[in-house]
């Protein structure tokens, strides 16, 4: 396993996270930019704190510089509790190794930013508004090419609030393509639907 770089860091988080993916990542970084800009205006609309869902935005994707294969091997050198589901696609742990890279490579230490990055992918039981601006900018967003086939329903969704939102969008994925159940999406479906 090749040792992982450290980051510059210069105060200014696009310019370092952006330097830190390199062209390697260069896909990567225009997401998280994307993101960023779609999670501070999500917040400012929802009363939560824009430069921070704008940091997690920028970071939630940041460590897509470990290869799949070693995804797991990292999870473990850094006490990062591994699901069963994680095990058998090690890609969706990268919300868990994301938010560990946030705070010991990065030095971010606000916890909703923190927890904001750890469920983007899934999100989680009792998630907080600051993991829903920035799991739904994410879903706005999205890496793939072209517009996202949910994206209307999201955005209708969103009208109500963030918990349809978030709601209509794992609705959406529970049956579209979805690999595993991650348990914590499980468990957020069921929350966000017990408390509409």
């Amino acid at each position: 396993m090749q040792e992982l770089k450290r980051p510059v860091l210069t105060g200014d988080l696009m310019r370092d996270v952006t330097a830190y993916l390199g062209e390697t990542f260069k896909d990567t970084a225009r997401h998280s930019i994307e993101v960023a800009a779609c999670a501070r205006e999500l917040a400012a609309r929802f009363k939560e704190d824009p430069a921070a869902a704008e940091a997690a935005g920028l970071l939630h994707d940041i460590s897509v510089v470990i290869p799949n294969k070693e995804k797991l091997m990292r999870a473990e050198e850094w006490g990062i509790d591994i699901c069963k589901e994680e095990e058998l696609l090690p890609m969706i742990s990268h919300q868990k190794l994301s938010r560990y890279m946030a705070a010991e490579f990065f030095g971010v230490k606000d916890e909703n930013v923190l927890s904001a990055i750890e469920c983007h992918t899934t999100l989680k039981n009792h998630a907080n508004k600051m993991d829903q601006v920035v799991f739904v900018a994410d879903k706005i967003k999205w890496d793939q090419a072209g517009e996202p086939p949910y994206l209307d329903s999201l955005q209708e969704s969103l009208e109500e609030s963030l918990e349809a939102a978030s709601l209509t969008y794992i609705n959406y994925l529970m049956v579209h393509d979805i690999i595993v159940v991650h348990p914590w999406l499980k468990a957020a479906q069921e929350w966000l639907e017990y408390s509409r």
